[in-house]
């Protein structure tokens, strides 16, 4: 039986793992021709990446919000502690040994897709201590893992005291062994239908067939699939963006936000799919890892 919670419980949502800086190079298009030097726009850094976009985008959305990760502490940390307080994120970090996590994202200026060189960083054996997760997992109403070796660590203990868990895949191919457990262990699963190609339709539904998810949405023609006995996928309406589409970074992270937040606030789940598809429209016109 999962363990009694007190009322305080819904006091926040919990997100774990995922932060970090991102170096944006804006280059013509995307493949980069092979040669030697390319002149660019100005090179930028953003604070950000997964978990602390979904944890800033939930907050500008009105929900509490407590961030857990390792951070270096190094200059990139500073950053990113930085952005969370300015965003009204209550952040705590662990120093990370092995410093904070970096990416350089290539950017396309006319179509403002992204190719993305993630340094994750984290040694193999890295670890929460367990006394320092088990307070903040009893007082969290919801749960947001990303997929990091050190997340994957607290499943266990998530499902024993019973809080409503989410997490997000990105582009998983559907095979990949790293993101197999995050996809049968969580009640709501996010992934790119992009990264899938061909085996999407098969894939999400092995995913709820196996797993405990109850539903799964899947972005890049963004539906969702659900438990209600159904094998059709429900189609999500695009929501055209309010401007010029500028750069990818952050919008899939902007959708999670505004589901997870129609969610916590006892909407259906189709319903909730809107203002997500919204917020990634909107994450779509303006540079770097914004709010919603």
């Amino acid at each position: 039986m999962p363990e009694q919670r007190s009322e305080r419980a819904r006091c926040y949502v919990l997100v774990v793992g995922g932060s970090g800086v991102d170096t944006v190079v804006r280059v013509d298009s995307l493949p980069v021709p092979l040669t030697d030097s390319i002149g660019v726009p100005p090179v930028r850094e953003w604070p950000g990446h997964t978990g602390g976009n979904v944890a800033l985008g939930c907050r500008a959305l009105g929900l509490e919000v407590k961030f857990i990760d390792f951070l270096g502490d190094d200059r990139a940390g500073g950053q990113v502690g930085e952005r969370l307080a300015k965003g009204g994120v209550d952040f705590e970090p662990l120093v990370s040994p092995a410093g904070t996590r970096r990416a350089v994202n290539l950017v396309g200026s006319s179509t403002g897709r992204r190719m993305s060189f993630y340094d994750a960083r984290d040694p193999d054996g890295l670890r929460m201590p367990r006394d320092f997760c088990l307070p903040r997992l009893r007082r969290t109403g919801h749960v947001h893992l990303s997929v990091m070796n050190f997340a994957r660590r607290l499943l266990d203990d998530i499902h024993e005291l019973g809080v409503p868990l989410s997490t997000d895949l990105h582009d998983w191919d559907g095979l990949t062994g790293h993101h197999k457990e995050f996809t049968l262990r969580c009640d709501l699963v996010f992934l790119s239908a992009a990264g899938a190609g061909e085996r999407i339709a098969s894939g999400t539904r092995d995913i709820l067939r196996e797993g405990r998810a109850r539903a799964l949405v899947a972005t890049a023609g963004s539906y969702l699939l659900t438990r209600d006995g159904s094998r059709t996928p429900h189609p999500v309406p695009a929501t055209v963006p309010p401007g010029p589409v500028v750069d990818s970074n952050g919008a899939g992270d902007a959708y999670v936000s505004g589901l997870l937040h129609g969610r916590l606030t006892d909407r259906e789940l189709e319903e909730c799919a809107r203002p997500g598809a919204r917020a990634d429209a909107h994450a779509c016109t303006t540079e770097g890892s914004t709010d919603p």
